[in-house]
């Protein structure tokens, strides 16, 4: 079983983080902190196959779980990016039950998908039985997706009946774009529809989350109350960004003062003990 479809079939609240940035590195640091898996992009980034399958490796190895967003209409990409073996792919902007339809089949093996025979790390180059990893992919591989139209909400009650859908991921932004309110997601008429997706998700017994770039508690405290399931917050950058603006804040601070000899001392005292 897929560790992240068991933890969302135990009823637990999956977490993650985004990233973006083009460094293996930062998957390697992001893949030690602790989250349930990390969010690596492909839709908005500058990330190639090479560096993703870096990024796979470096996350996979501290026991964090991958989750990579493909491109939505590009066949050939999900294919590539199936074959390097994340534990989770998510298709972003679906708004019909035909664009689902097509993308769940990208991730099976015929005669369920159309997806084509040709595994490299998803089968450990090699060392795992094939008849094995055909058998269980279904299970597997865990399969997202986003839903970020007021077009895709209204679709909902037909894409919800495809079966290989594991789970779905508000894209809160894009669907407020969609209804002429770019970046007023808390805006009323974009909460309610928020609210829709949610209770139909839950009524249909899947889970669903949300992708934000926040990491303001409060507002990740108000998707967790709002029954987020997934919740994935933040990105690389934005951690990078506001660890060297507090610290170019505090030197600011600290060098726009006359320099306190006797509190130096003090200091060097008191570390002293």
């Amino acid at each position: 079983m897929n560790i992240l479809k068991e933890k969302l079939k135990q009823g637990k609240t999956i977490i993650g983080a985004h990233i973006t940035l083009n460094d293996p590195a930062i998957a390697d640091i992001m893949g030690r902190i602790g989250n349930d898996f990390i969010w690596v992009d492909t839709e908005h980034s500058a990330i190639d196959y090479a560096t993703l399958q870096s990024m796979l490796i470096g996350v996979s190895a501290n026991g964090t779980a991958t989750l990579v967003r493909v491109p939505w209409t590009d066949m050939t990409h999900v294919k590539r990016v199936l074959e390097q073996g994340p534990n989770a792919v998510i298709f972003p902007y679906v708004e019909t039950p035909e664009d689902a339809d097509r993308l769940m089949k990208a991730c099976i093996f015929p005669p369920i998908g159309t997806r084509g025979f040709g595994p490299v790390r998803a089968l450990n180059y090699g060392l795992m039985n094939v008849d094995d990893f055909a058998d269980g992919l279904i299970e597997n591989v865990a399969r997202f997706i986003q839903i970020e139209s007021k077009k895709g909400i209204e679709n909902l009650p037909e894409i919800l009946k495809n079966p290989y859908i594991d789970g779905f991921v508000l894209g809160p932004n894009d669907l407020a774009a969609s209804i002429g309110k770019l970046n007023r997601v808390f805006d009323p008429e974009v909460q309610a529809l928020i609210d829709d997706c949610i209770k139909m998700v839950h009524d249909a017994g899947k889970p669903v989350g949300v992708s934000t770039g926040s990491t303001d508690p409060n507002v990740l405290q108000f998707w967790y109350d709002k029954g987020c399931d997934i919740i994935s917050a933040g990105a690389d950058y934005d951690h990078i960004r506001e660890g060297a603006l507090r610290e170019c804040n505090t030197l600011r601070e600290i060098t726009s003062k006359p320099r306190p000899a006797e509190k130096n001392r003090a200091f060097i005292a008191d570390f002293a003990k």
